[in-house]
């Protein structure tokens, strides 16, 4: 069966995944997003007329109902890292999912996927994290077959984690270790995340549960900032930063236009992001997770010296 899917966020980081997945299989997909005009490589992911683009937030109330009538399926992917203008997340986290698994449900759509983050609290001192957590009971109170996933970091060629990094690492002499670099993280591959969203539309028992989508593997801050080094082959100092003066710092930053840490990132840093013991996972889902290893590689070697094509070296030798 095909289904006729409304994305919202389609063309973000992961939901351009998302719409990759589903146009190839054949699905009839309408992505919403504020900035069409600037994601129409997405048409190329399927047929000619299989991917409309419209341009539309989720935070558009008069246009939502037209975009998600016809629709049997909607899915959300709209989330920020940090606030900026208008953007705030109680709005974005919250507000917005919660009008639009209600009109989701209006307009007669049989289910609802719901994209959240792995650490999302009502009682956590991240506003990230709460909003995040508002947004899910919000979603479940609107469409309560709603399924939700909740990935720790995302890796994948357009992350902002290990590229931000790396990039870092490009001009500086050190990374930082908020914290020590002690707090742990389960990275999760992109194309995975997709599997997931494509899995749970195929499975009716996913309805009404929660997934926490993690890799195979549980890194430190430490681990991953070493792991990338190795990868750029570059040799960087990992500089230790307590967490009450990245806090003072953050502070500092919040004056720039697009600060490299915010407050909210550091209250973040000060829990693990790893998925629970005895959550639904990608196992349960039949995904066998991806390692970081495996596709690090394929994207962070213009990070390099000399890019993929780095010239090893060799020995200068003395003619006889």
């Amino acid at each position: 069966m095909n289904h006729r899917v409304a994305i919202l966020g389609g063309s973000g980081f992961i939901g351009r995944y998302i719409v990759k997945r589903l146009a190839e299989r054949g699905d009839v997909l309408t992505v919403a997003a504020r900035h069409a005009g600037s994601a129409k490589f997405l048409k190329l992911k399927g047929d000619v007329g299989q991917v409309g683009l419209l341009n539309v937030g989720i935070d558009d109330e008069k246009l939502l109902p037209a975009v998600l009538a016809g629709n049997d399926t909607v899915i959300n992917c709209v989330g920020i890292l940090r606030e900026s203008g208008r953007q705030r997340f109680d709005m974005v986290h919250h507000t917005a999912p919660a009008r639009l698994a209600r009109l989701a449900r209006e307009t007669g759509a049989a289910r609802f996927i719901h994209i959240s983050a792995i650490g999302a609290d009502p009682r956590a001192s991240s506003a990230y994290a709460r909003s995040k957590a508002a947004g899910e009971q919000a979603v479940r109170d609107a469409f309560p077959t709603a399924t939700i996933l909740r990935p720790s970091i995302v890796f994948g060629p357009e992350d902002q984690f290990f590229n931000r990094f790396a990039a870092l690492a490009m001009v500086s002499p050190a990374l930082p270790l908020i914290g020590g670099g002690l707090t742990r993280f389960q990275p999760v591959y992109v194309g995975n995340v997709a599997d997931a969203v494509v899995r749970c539309l195929d499975d009716p028992a996913s309805a009404g549960r929660t997934y926490e989508l993690g890799g195979p593997k549980v890194y430190t801050l430490r681990a991953l900032m070493e792991l990338l080094l190795d990868e750029i082959h570059r040799k960087r100092l990992l500089v230790d930063i307590p967490f009450g003066i990245a806090s003072l710092q953050a502070r500092l930053m919040a004056i720039l236009p697009n600060p490299p840490l915010t407050p909210d990132q550091v209250e973040l840093l000060k829990r693990d992001n790893v998925v629970s013991s005895g959550a639904l996972t990608l196992a349960t889902l039949g995904i066998t997770p991806t390692a970081v290893e495996a596709i690090l590689p394929t994207y962070l070697d213009r990070f390099r010296r000399g890019g993929w094509y780095e010239r090893r070296r060799m020995p200068m030798t003395r003619a006889d």
